[in-house]
């Protein structure tokens, strides 16, 4: 049986709590990235990692330091598939930029990073978090666009098949 985990980085709340949503939907370990070593991804199969964008593009401040744990870890062999809370209005240019990061850190530790998501249905301007047409993984704005949320939550899980 394959073990997932979900790592989030909070700071309103609003990344933490779709992490709880996405641990219940996969019966999956929810873990703060305060709380991240490199055993704890080692020992998953699937691992998602969330942030949320702050100020021009960059991840939430609780990463800094789990993003080198990413980079240092062994994860030949592991899926990692991203997920990132944003503000599409406010932030239309850097909308969910944060993703991109933790994709590459993913990328540099050996994992396959899966869960690409079509632009179609986003308002947005930029994103450094679109690479070939789709973002990295899933993009949220649970503040103009919560009524969304939960589909693509829905969609993206059932397509990831973990």
């Amino acid at each position: 049986m394959s073990k997932t985990i979900v790592v989030y980085g909070s700071t309103t709340g609003t990344c933490e709590s779709i992490a709880q949503t996405l641990g219940d939907k996969l019966g999956a370990e929810v873990i703060n990235v305060t709380d991240l070593t490199a055993d704890k991804l080692e020992a998953a199969d699937h691992i998602l990692l969330g942030t949320s964008t702050w100020g021009a593009g960059e991840l939430q401040d609780d990463w800094y330091d789990g993003v080198n744990v990413v980079k240092g870890a062994n994860l030949a062999g592991k899926q990692v598939a991203i997920f990132g809370c944003g503000d599409s209005a406010s932030y239309s240019d850097t909308f969910c930029a944060g993703m991109k990061e933790l994709s590459d850190a993913a990328e540099a530790a050996g994992a396959t990073v899966v869960g690409a998501v079509s632009t179609d249905g986003y308002t947005y301007d930029d994103s450094d978090a679109v690479v070939d047409g789709k973002f990295v993984g899933l993009a949220l704005d649970d503040v103009n666009e919560d009524d969304k949320t939960a589909g693509r939550i829905d969609a993206w899980v059932a397509a990831l098949g973990f």
